[in-house]
C-alpha cells in the first residue's frame, strides 16, 4: 500500500465540490461513507470505535436521519439505518441496505427521483443476498440485479457516475452481525460464493454499462489489512478505497487529481534535490484515535533523484538502435488487471505466441526434441533402448526377486521344522 498515491483532504475536497454523493450498502459500504465524511474535513484516519459503531446519533458533524438507535438496535434484515453529512459545499448520504432490490430500495430510488438527484451513486450488496434469503440465492441475485440497474436507468440523470464496488475479499474463518446462527454452516463456503456473485455482478453491471471498481482484485494480496472477523477492514484498507474511488471519479470527470508538479520525474530532476511531501500515517498495529495524533501534518524529506535515463550509458553491453525487450520479462500473472479492465496484460504473452508459432511437427526427430532439424535447434538425443531397460529372461528375473523375498522373510521354528525332509504332520 505504500506505492498508492494517498487522496489528501484538499483533492477530496475541491473533487467533490458542489456534488451529491450517496453511498447504499452494508457494513462496509458504511465505513466507506465514514471515511468520505473524514476526508472531506481533515487529513486523519478512522478510529477502531468509529468503525465498530454502528447508528450512532452523530458522526463527525453528520447526522442520524432514520433509523439506528432512533430504532430498535438489531441484526435482522429489517435494519435500517439512513446518515446524511451537510456543508457549505458537499452532500454525502447513506442507505444501510441488506437486499439489492426490495421494497426498501424502491422506496429509496423514488426518494432520489422526487428530490435532489445524485451526482455519484456507489452501491454494493452481496453478503446479505447470498447468506440471509435463501440458499438457493444465484437465481434470486442475478434477477434482483437486473431489476436494480433497469431501475437506475430510468430513475437517475444521465450523467450521474453510478460505481459498483465488487465485494471485497473474506476470511476463512469468519463472524459478523449478518451471520446468525441458523447460517454458520454457511461460514466456509461464503468466500467461495461472494466470488461468483461478484462475477454475476460485474458482468451485468458492464452490461447496462455502469462503472465497475473490483476491489476484490486490488485487496486479494492485502489481506494483512483485514480485521480478525473476516469481513471488516482496517482504517488504512478504507482510505485507499476512498482514493480508489475518488481516482475513477476524477479520471470518469477528466479531472487531473494529482498535479504534475507533485509526481517526481527522475528524467527532468536528474542530480537535483527532490522535496517530497510525506502525510504521517498511524502505525498498523495500533490504530488510535486520529485526534490524539499529530499525523495529519507533512514532513518535508529531501531524496536524492536517481540518474535520467535519457542520460549517456557507461556501463554495460551497448544495445543496438533495433533493440526490443522479450515479451516474458517484467511480465508477471500476478500483476495483471482485472478482468473487467480494458488493459489485460495477459495479451501480451498470448499476442507472442500467435506471432511465433511452434514448427509444424512433419519429420519427427526424436523423443528428447520435438522440432525439426530445420529450425536450427541442436540435434536430437537418440532414443533409449528398451532391451537396455528391461531383463530379457523375466521368468528368471521373476524367480530371483522370489528368492530374495523368501530370504528377507521372517520364518518361525515350527515352520522350519515342518520344511525339513521326513517331518510329520
Amino acid at each position: 500500500m505504500d506505492v498508492m498515491k494517498w487522496v489528501t483532504q484538499s483533492q477530496a475536497s475541491r473533487l467533490l465540490h458542489n456534488k451529491f454523493v450517496v453511498v447504499l450498502g452494508d457494513s462496509i459500504q458504511r465505513s466507506v461513507y465514514k471515511d468520505l465524511v473524514l476526508l472531506l474535513q481533515k487529513d486523519a484516519y478512522l478510529s477502531q470505535s468509529q468503525l465498530r459503531n454502528k447508528g450512532e446519533m452523530s458522526f463527525e458533524q453528520d447526522a442520524l436521519v432514520e433509523g439506528g438507535q432512533l430504532e430498535t438496535m438489531h441484526n435482522g434484515t429489517g435494519y435500517r439505518e439512513v446518515r446524511q453529512y451537510r456543508s457549505d459545499h458537499h452532500l454525502l448520504r447513506f442507505y444501510f441496505i441488506t437486499r439489492i432490490y426490495s421494497c426498501y430500495m424502491e422506496s429509496i430510488l423514488a426518494d432520489l427521483e422526487n428530490s435532489l438527484k445524485p451526482d455519484v451513486l456507489i452501491l454494493n450488496s452481496c453478503l446479505w443476498d447470498v447468506s440471509r434469503y435463501s440458499r438457493n440465492w444465484a437465481p434470486d441475485y442475478r434477477e434482483n440485479l437486473q431489476k436494480l440497474f433497469s431501475h437506475l436507468k430510468r430513475v437517475l440523470h444521465p450523467e450521474c457516475l453510478v460505481l459498483w464496488n465488487m465485494t471485497m475479499p473474506l476470511g476463512k474463518r469468519i463472524v459478523g452481525g449478518f451471520l446468525v446462527p441458523e447460517i454458520q454452516d454457511l461460514a466456509s463456503m461464503l468466500r467461495h460464493d461472494v466470488i461468483e456473485a461478484n462475477f454475476f455482478s460485474a458482468t451485468l453491471a458492464d452490461a447496462y454499462g455502469l462503472d465497475v471498481l473490483d476491489l476484490h482484485f486490488h485487496f486479494r494480496f492485502l489481506l494483512q489489512h483485514r480485521v480478525r472477523d473476516g469481513v471488516h477492514w482496517n482504517a488504512l484498507a478504507h482510505r485507499r478505497i476512498s482514493s480508489l474511488l475518488l481516482e475513477h471519479a476524477a479520471q470518469a470527470w477528466g479531472v487531473e487529481l494529482h498535479q504534475p508538479g507533485q509526481s517526481t520525474d527522475p528524467g527532468e530532476t536528474a542530480g537535483q534535490q527532490l522535496t517530497i511531501t510525506v502525510l504521517d500515517t498511524p502505525r498498523l498495529t495500533s490504530l488510535k484515535d486520529p485526534g490524539s495524533q499529530s499525523g495529519s501534518r507533512g514532513v518535508k524529506r529531501h531524496v536524492r533523484a536517481p540518474p535520467s535515463s535519457s542520460s549517456q550509458q557507461t556501463h554495460g553491453p551497448t544495445r543496438h538502435s533495433g533493440y526490443k525487450p522479450h515479451p516474458y520479462r517484467g511480465w508477471s500473472p500476478w500483476q495483471q488487471s482485472s478482468f473487467m479492465h480494458g488493459n489485460n496484460r495477459y495479451a501480451g504473452p498470448i499476442q507472442f505466441f500467435q506471432q511465433n508459432p511452434a514448427p509444424l511437427l512433419f519429420s519427427y526427430a526424436g523423443p528428447w526434441n520435438p522440432y525439426p532439424p530445420a529450425a536450427g535447434l541442436p540435434p536430437a538425443r537418440p532414443a533409449p533402448q528398451i532391451s537396455s531397460c528391461f531383463p530379457r529372461n523375466r521368468a528368471e528375473d521373476g524367480y530371483v526377486m522370489r528368492r530374495q523375498r523368501q530370504a528377507r522373510t521372517p520364518i518361525s521354528p515350527y515352520a522350519r521344522r515342518k520344511a525339513r525332509p521326513g517331518h510329520r504332520s
